[in-house]
């Protein structure tokens, strides 16, 4: 009996400094620094944005696929984010994945989540892809927000230089006794971002 008890504290003592441990890295990520970098390999309906931009005008509704897309309510949009995370702490911080919701002048476009395990030691930054897939087919479908996007395309190659927000909201996870527990609430990472990274 007493070699039972004994084996149940050991036990408890061990999860117990799994749970303090997990403590310790959700404390080191709420003292990193988020940055977005940048975004790469932005298609629209299976065309490169870069492509849209080779003529001096630029009309989003002439691009392959959106026809189409506009008929079936599905106009797929994929783009990687870039996204830059750094521990000035002194512990390791450690996500085993990650919701994120990404918003383009404070309007929700689309959201997900990315199952990788990130790792930042103690002061180490690490840059993490996001991939994103999304159907943006209800703000095509928006004429303003399709005004905006044609505006800020061209912006890239008129010289007239367009500006917007774009905030990436991250909820990451770590596992704890073998489940997922969620970072209460979301952090928030703002770029002002111009159609000059679209040359």
């Amino acid at each position: 009996m007493k070699n039972f008890f004994l084996a149940c504290f050991m036990i408890l003592g061990l999860a117990s400094c799994g749970i303090n441990k997990q403590a310790q890295q959700i404390k080191a990520l709420e003292k990193c620094d988020y940055r977005l970098t940048d975004a790469t390999n932005i298609t629209i309906a299976g065309t490169d944005v870069r492509k849209l931009m080779e003529g001096k005008s630029v009309n989003t509704m002439s691009i392959p696929g959106i026809a189409l897309g506009l008929l079936r309510k599905d106009i797929p949009l994929r783009a990687k984010l870039n996204l830059e995370i750094s521990n000035p702490s002194n512990a390791l911080a450690a996500i085993n994945n990650f919701d994120y919701i990404v918003l383009i002048n404070k309007q929700e476009i689309f959201s997900g989540s990315v199952d990788q395990s990130v790792t930042i030691g103690a002061g180490q930054t690490t840059q993490v892809p996001v991939q994103v897939n999304a159907n943006i087919y209800q703000f095509l479908t928006d004429s303003k927000m399709l005004d905006d996007i044609g505006a800020f395309i061209s912006g890239a190659t008129n010289g007239n230089e367009k500006k917007g927000l774009v905030t990436l909201k991250i909820r990451p996870s770590i596992k704890v006794a073998g489940g997922l527990i969620k970072y209460p609430g979301y952090i928030t990472i703002d770029k002002e971002v111009s159609s000059k990274i679209l040359l």
